[in-house]
């Protein structure tokens, strides 16, 4: 085994699968069974082994994915299906009773507790993230989601507004950014989540910062992806 499985092996925490299943078009649910407390807060990432540490070099064992949900001993996956990289496969043969090395629940892309509104913004790959943060807002919170398809959408509290994005492709960076141009007027102190395509996120930031006058500390940003990255399938 190299050096640097053997260390990640250390930082692995066991699981087991006791929901594997289709949760819409291109959704899976997972529910991963789990020993003792985590220390979860809507938005933070796990970090799954998708691969037999004796196989592949530590950059391509593990995926990143947003939890959905957290129940005391279990963690609730949705698993967008898209691509045909180590992650894609995992989600797709993983079956209920099957053994999940993962890391803990981390991340700094949480809501921030002390704002007077919180918008959301992003597409399909970021709508766990949006959609657990908006959970925990009890849906006090606006959202501005690109899908290429109705089938697509999760369910997410709060002001959802859906936006076809008509394309199988990465999404436009247009999409989004004339979406929220188009916005009412927006409480003073409302915090910006950005968050999925990494080229996305950064047109919407721009456009928040140079045209909308946003406050830079109220932009809080997580690209997950962008097209041809390894690693992000």
């Amino acid at each position: 085994m190299p050096q640097g499985a053997w260390v990640l092996e250390r930082l692995l925490q066991r699981a087991t699968a006791t929901v594997a299943e289709p949760a819409g078009d291109r959704w899976r649910r997972i529910r991963l069974q789990t020993a003792g407390h985590l220390d979860w807060k809507p938005g933070h990432h796990i970090r799954v082994q998708v691969a037999p540490l004796s196989l592949r070099s530590p950059r391509d064992l593990l995926r990143t994915y947003t939890v959905w949900d957290y129940t005391e001993g279990a963690l609730e996956l949705r698993v967008f299906e898209h691509g045909e990289g180590p992650g894609a496969r995992w989600a797709r043969d993983l079956a209920p009773g099957s053994e999940v090395m993962f890391k803990a629940p981390e991340g700094r892309f949480t809501v921030r507790p002390d704002a007077p509104d919180h918008l959301f913004i992003g597409e399909e790959t970021a709508s766990v993230a949006i959609g657990a943060m908006a959970r925990s807002l009890h849906g006090r919170c606006r959202a501005l989601i690109a899908v290429n398809d109705v089938a697509d959408q999760l369910p997410i509290e709060g002001d959802v507004q859906w936006i076809q994005n008509g394309t199988t492709l990465a999404p436009d960076p247009r999409t989004l950014v004339q979406a929220v141009a188009s916005l009412p007027d927006v409480q003073p102190g409302t915090v910006a989540y950005i968050a999925g395509e990494a080229q996305t996120c950064q047109a919407v930031k721009r456009h928040l910062l140079h045209e909308r006058d946003w406050p830079r500390r109220d932009i809080v940003i997580k690209p997950f992806w962008t097209p041809g990255r390894r690693g992000m399938d």
